[in-house]
């Protein structure tokens, strides 16, 4: 990944660094998390099959009725990613407390990639039969809803706003 030498040397990521944190190869694993996220994220919402997009992409392809907030959501993915870093880094036992409760597909895409949405259900696996009924199940008649609820793996609370959130 072509990184300018700016944004490098912000980071630490110049060779001589001694910031082990944002090393290259964690750095572009970081990055693969957050886009992986965002792609499933976006498949939830709009998709309604076709998840990998292996056929060129049809209107029967595309969910008729489309919810989710997206533009929350690449924000949650995120911090979602760089919170596994430093969870993994120091050992730390923690709560992610969102708010905005229509960011519920980068929630659900998160723990859908870190597997812990597929040990719960185990018929959304992780592979692309799991994937599309990871997408369509998501705001849609008999699904999950389009916000974080206690459907999903980890959710202490019911959608909603950031006030309500961390009133839990």
């Amino acid at each position: 990944m072509g990184y300018s030498r700016d944004f490098r040397k912000r980071v630490g990521l110049n060779h001589e660094s001694k910031n082990k944190n944002f090393r290259p190869e964690l750095l572009r694993k970081i990055d693969a998390w957050w886009r992986a996220a965002n792609y499933l994220s976006v498949g939830q919402i709009y998709l309604y099959d076709n998840p990998l997009l292996k056929k060129a992409l049809k209107l029967a392809h595309i969910k008729p009725r489309l919810l989710g907030h997206w533009g929350t959501t690449p924000g949650l993915n995120f911090i979602y990613a760089h919170l596994n870093r430093i969870i993994k880094e120091q050992d730390l036992n923690m709560i992610y407390i969102t708010g905005p409760g229509h960011g519920g597909p980068g929630l659900v895409a998160n723990a859908w990639l870190e597997g812990t949405y597929s040990e719960v259900y185990p018929d959304i696996a992780q592979d692309e039969d799991g994937m599309k009924r990871l997408f369509k199940q998501f705001s849609f008649p008999g699904g999950i809803p389009s916000h974080v609820a206690p459907e999903t793996p980890g959710s202490i609370h019911e959608g909603g706003e950031l006030p309500k959130a961390s009133a839990v």
